[in-house]
């Protein structure tokens, strides 16, 4: 094979090899954003350590997450909530 007609094959696996990364690639700061809205509308103010605490959320660490919230003043139920829309 010519190294001309190579040229358009491996252009076209790169295409299809990056387009799938990006179609499968999580949207990292969706999750927290999600967690942290959750608890905004119930009045939560959005410090470091709730941030820190829904980014645990976010990893599948629920137990820490939720105690990380209640230890930052949410209620159990709040906090049980907000991990739970974290890791989706």
């Amino acid at each position: 094979m010519r190294p001309s007609a190579r040229i358009p094959g491996i252009l076209a696996g790169l295409v299809l090899a990056v387009g799938g990364a990006v179609f499968t690639a999580p949207a990292a700061h969706a999750d927290m954003k999600a967690c942290e809205q959750s608890l905004a509308k119930k009045n939560v103010q959005i410090t470091s350590d709730v941030v820190q605490a829904c980014y645990e959320g976010q990893i599948g660490n629920q137990t820490s997450c939720s105690a990380s919230l209640t230890e930052a003043g949410v209620s159990k139920e709040d906090a049980a909530n907000a991990c739970q829309v974290a890791p989706k």
